[in-house]
């Protein structure tokens, strides 16, 4: 009899992709004073070698939260993604990044050289900015229109587009604040959306991009309790 290959369910699949594209879970625990990283919790300590052993509460291991998420299951959200590969792997701080704005399917409008793109696949790992509270229903049952007839505008044509001052940076923030006019809301410039929302979530993604990588190549990271 040939052996056959086991196929996962559509759902598990999905699932396995997700967490392979996200990346493992980082956990954190406390051994000879100091700080330890790695992807799980291993039965002897990596500085003592000595069995880990039961532990009090105050001891246990704690899971770090990943800042990344999967985009397509984010609704009315600003995403960041590298333009090429993703932040766990390929990116090293200077590369391209690209923007877009999810729908409330989890489909993401963005802009490129090719015009306004409707990507269902391609962000699943990205860092999500929500763009409305929970109760905001009024608004959410309008999103998807406002953000296809925005979407729709000659603005965005394909021989629009100039990489430094009409971008996907621009759709993204453009589209922002159409919103936020239509709710009676102040207009926000680049600096101030970047340095509100987005810088304090990409900083947390360096460290923690850092703090993979790391684990990855050594399989563990230690650092003093205070760091």
């Amino acid at each position: 009899m040939r052996n056959r290959k086991k196929l996962l369910p559509a759902a598990q699949e999905v699932k396995a992709m997700h967490c392979a594209e996200v990346g493992k879970p980082l956990i954190k625990f406390d051994h000879c004073k100091r700080s330890i990283y790695s992807f799980g919790v291993p039965q002897c300590c990596p500085l003592c070698r000595k069995d880990m052993g039961s532990r009090k509460l105050e001891e246990a291991p704690v899971s770090i939260a990943n800042p990344f998420t999967n985009g397509h299951g984010e609704k009315c959200s600003f995403l960041l993604r590298p333009t090429q590969g993703t932040f766990l792997r390929e990116y090293d701080g200077r590369s391209d990044l690209h923007v877009g704005i999810t729908n409330t399917n989890g489909v993401v409008y963005n802009y490129n050289v090719y015009g306004v793109q409707r990507d269902e696949t391609g962000w699943e790992q990205s860092i999500s900015v929500p763009l409305l509270q929970p109760n905001m229903y009024g608004l959410m049952d309008q999103w998807d229109k406002y953000l296809e007839d925005f979407s729709t505008s000659g603005a965005w044509l394909p021989h629009r587009y100039e990489e430094d001052r009409h971008n996907c940076y621009t759709y993204a923030l453009t589209f922002i604040n159409c919103v936020l006019a239509a709710e009676g809301k102040e207009h926000l410039d680049k600096s101030e959306f970047t340095e509100k929302h987005v810088v304090p979530r990409t900083r947390l993604a360096s460290k923690y991009i850092t703090l993979h990588r790391a684990i990855e190549e050594r399989g563990f990271y230690v650092t003093d309790p205070a760091d």
